[in-house]
């Protein structure tokens, strides 16, 4: 059975990796759509320009692919989402997959109603190789029994190429609700969490007040029956840095601990997808890059037999929900 899939919405870079990894599963790309003009469509074409672009989104919507791939505006995304779903198609959406508690009501209404995959792409695990080595590792029990994540996501902000959008708290959906949806995805998936509870939750504009709908800083404390965890995130990268965050994950254990810097090793090894392991018999850095990204691939299968290797429907809708009760919580102080 040869899968295919269709981009509906280009607005974030993200798209290009969504792209050509499901290629790389063996996903065929019948083309895309987006709206008007983005910065990201000359990009995308010159990455892909063997794909046609539909004039139209219903003519998108009808062209028979098994999966939709969608990058559009955070508000869209979930709309789009259903209409992908009530076409029959399954959904891999850049994250945040939803802004409001009501698009997700409408997801998870879809998803009954249909029985189609809604799938969150969350790079900072699905994309770095050495979150890969990091889940072989806790699950073969090198670090014992996993009872803290600390989640750090730095951005770079580039506020002269972003677009409109991104300064619209109404389109972005807050920075919770955004970049933090990575590090609970993490925290949940780590420490072996079916739920959390967000205990505290802040966000701030410190250093962008001609922005004021921004937000450049957001913290999350959350805890389940498994253990607790930390998270931050800010748009505040360097420009010295050489990459666009210095993005980095210390999972603790009862017998150790595992660090990950994904991204970057500042005044380390160069290269990415570093791992360090520290337990009773080990303590070294790894070089996780070949642990390939079995996302994607698992992502195809599940399409193909209806089964939930990449990710559980329960874990993804979890995660959105506690990113956007964060969110809430941040908002109402």
């Amino acid at each position: 059975m040869t899968l295919t899939c269709v981009a509906l919405g280009l607005d974030h870079r993200h798209i290009y990796g969504m792209t050509e990894k499901m290629a790389k599963a063996g996903v065929q790309c019948l083309g895309f759509w987006t709206e008007g003009r983005p910065e990201t469509l000359a990009g995308y074409q010159k990455r892909f320009p063997e794909l046609p672009r539909f004039d139209h989104l219903q003519d998108a919507l009808e062209c028979g692919a098994d999966l939709a791939l969608i990058s559009a505006i955070p508000v869209d995304r979930a709309d789009l989402t259903v209409q992908a779903m009530r076409h029959g198609m399954d959904v891999m959406s850049d994250k945040p997959g939803c802004t409001n508690f009501e698009q997700l009501e409408a997801i998870k209404s879809a998803v009954q109603d249909t029985g189609r995959i809604w799938s969150v792409n969350f790079s900072e695990r699905f994309e770095t190789a050495a979150s890969t080595r990091a889940s072989e590792l806790v699950e073969a029990g090198a670090i014992g029994t996993v009872v803290q994540t600390v989640g750090l996501g730095p951005h770079r902000l580039n506020r002269a190429t972003r677009p409109d959008w991104f300064f619209r708290r109404d389109c972005f959906g807050g920075i919770l609700t955004d970049i933090a949806s990575h590090q609970i995805d993490q925290f949940l998936h780590y420490t072996g969490s079916k739920s959390a509870e967000i205990t505290h939750a802040f966000t701030a504009n410190y250093a962008n007040p001609e922005a004021p709908e921004l937000q450049d800083f957001g913290e999350i404390n959350l805890r389940s029956a498994k253990g607790t965890g930390y998270i931050r995130v800010d748009w505040f990268t360097p420009d010295a840095l050489p990459n666009w965050g210095d993005g980095r994950l210390t999972i603790l254990g009862t017998e150790g601990y595992i660090e990950l810097r994904k991204y970057v090793d500042v005044g380390g090894r160069a290269g990415t997808d570093h791992l360090l392991l520290i337990n009773s018999s080990t303590c070294e850095k790894i070089d996780a890059s070949d642990a390939g990204l079995p996302y994607f691939a698992r992502l195809a299968h599940d399409i193909e037999y209806r089964t939930q290797t990449a990710m559980t429907q329960r874990h993804c809708f979890t995660v959105m929900e506690l990113a956007l009760r964060a969110q809430d919580m941040a908002d109402a102080k």
